[in-house]
C-alpha cells in the first residue's frame, strides 16, 4: 500500500508541476497582456484533484490520520483555481490581475501542504 501512496504523491507532484510550469511559462505574456490558460493547466490541475482524492481515500484506508479541515482548505482552493482555468480556456487572452490570481493561489496551496501541520 505504500507505494501505492508513493506513486500518487508522485503523480500529485506532476499535477502540481503542470499547473505552476504552465504559469510560469506565460509569465513574460503576462507582463505583455497576453496571457493565457494553457490546456497543460487545466490537465494539471485536475491531476491534482483527483489524485488528491485518492490519497486521502488510501491515506484512511490504512487508519492514518487526515487533517479534514487542512484538506478541506486545499480542495476550496483547488476547486477555484479549477474554475478559473475552466471557465477562461478557451480566451485568447486573460486579464493579468485573474491570471496572476491563479498563480498565486497555486502558491498557496503548496505552501498549505508542506507549512500546515
Amino acid at each position: 500500500m505504500d507505494v501505492l501512496i508513493h506513486i500518487f504523491v508522485g503523480l500529485h507532484i506532476i499535477g502540481i508541476a503542470a499547473l505552476l510550469g504552465g504559469f510560469l511559462t506565460q509569465m513574460k505574456a503576462m507582463g505583455q497582456g497576453t496571457a493565457r490558460f494553457t490546456p497543460v493547466m487545466l490537465h494539471g490541475a485536475l491531476t491534482m484533484l483527483v489524485t488528491g482524492a485518492v490519497l486521502i481515500g488510501l491515506n484512511q484506508a490504512q487508519d492514518t490520520a487526515v487533517d479534514n479541515v487542512k484538506m478541506g482548505v486545499k480542495l476550496a482552493v483547488l476547486i477555484v483555481i479549477l474554475g478559473l482555468v475552466y471557465v477562461k480556456r478557451d480566451e485568447e487572452k486573460v486579464e493579468k490581475p485573474l491570471f496572476g490570481l491563479v498563480g498565486g493561489l497555486t502558491l498557496v496551496n503548496v505552501f498549505i501542504a508542506v507549512l500546515w501541520t
